[in-house]
């Protein structure tokens, strides 16, 4: 493994992906270093959700490069790729639990998919997960109609979370939460991230979230990353989207993390 893949998780380079004669990133360029959380901010409807799916491969690029962990996410197919896809693990946005499991069941759900492991084991897992994040025992053969949205989010982190990954992509975590669930989350990603040493990729546009969890910030906009690094330093950006959207009147209390 060369210098720079021991450095960065994540390493995209001059991507181009469109729909159609819609071109949603133009010749973009973004790397997220090993054991941070990086959050990606943007317009509604800009690509943010568009690159994080790209990367994962839900997307397909029309031109660029991308690795995952020093892997080409384009080289190798079977059993090669799935090594690569196990290194990260997935929060969607709204959960995207699936309805017919339980909590429990949810979890398990990629062990059962990607490991030849017994029940008991299985179980083991999904219920050190579970307590992990914070869901107690008499949740956890609740059904996703009865779980909150708080604990539906936590149950979700629990499953990308089942294959001890080095990676985890975060969609709009906060999403829907009311604000003490929603701080009560982002200390639970610092947590995690710290405890577990987790490179974090978080799609977010919740401001509270960028300043109090994420290490640096990207800035999407017009198709590229047009800023990039801590809080402090998106804060003196002169682009004007980026001045936009941290000086706007929803921003006005906003100040730099002092670390």
């Amino acid at each position: 493994m060369d210098a720079l893949a021991q450095l960065y998780a994540i390493r995209v380079a001059d991507l181009v992906v469109g729909f159609g004669r819609q071109t949603v990133l133009n010749h973009l360029s973004l790397d997220v270093r090993r054991g941070e959380i990086l959050g990606l901010v943007g317009a509604s409807g800009g690509g943010k959700s568009v690159l994080m799916r790209t990367i994962i491969g839900l997307i397909p690029k029309q031109s660029g490069h991308i690795e995952v962990m020093g892997h080409d996410t384009e080289r190798g197919f079977g059993r090669a790729r799935a090594a690569v896809a196990a290194t990260w693990g997935i929060l969607f946005q709204q959960g995207a639990l699936f309805s017919s499991l339980t909590a429990r069941q949810n979890v398990q759900f990629p062990l059962r998919e990607m490991l030849d492991m017994s029940e008991k084991l299985q179980d083991e897992i999904a219920t050190a997960k579970l307590e992990m994040v914070g869901i107690a025992p008499d949740d956890w053969d609740k059904y996703p109609s009865q779980l909150s949205g708080g604990m539906t989010k936590r149950v979700a982190l629990a499953r990308a979370l089942a294959l001890d990954p080095s990676i985890v992509f975060l969609d709009e975590p906060t999403s829907g939460l009311d604000p003490i669930a929603a701080g009560d989350f982002d200390q639970l990603i610092k947590t995690l991230q710290t405890t577990l040493g987790l490179t974090v990729f978080m799609v977010t546009h919740d401001l509270a979230s960028l300043n109090v969890v994420c290490d640096r910030v990207a800035a999407l906009a017009d198709g590229k990353i047009v800023a990039v690094g801590p809080m402090r330093e998106l804060l003196q950006s002169e682009h004007p989207w980026v001045r936009a959207y941290f000086h706007g009147k929803r921003s006005a209390m906003l100040q730099p993390r002092q670390d």
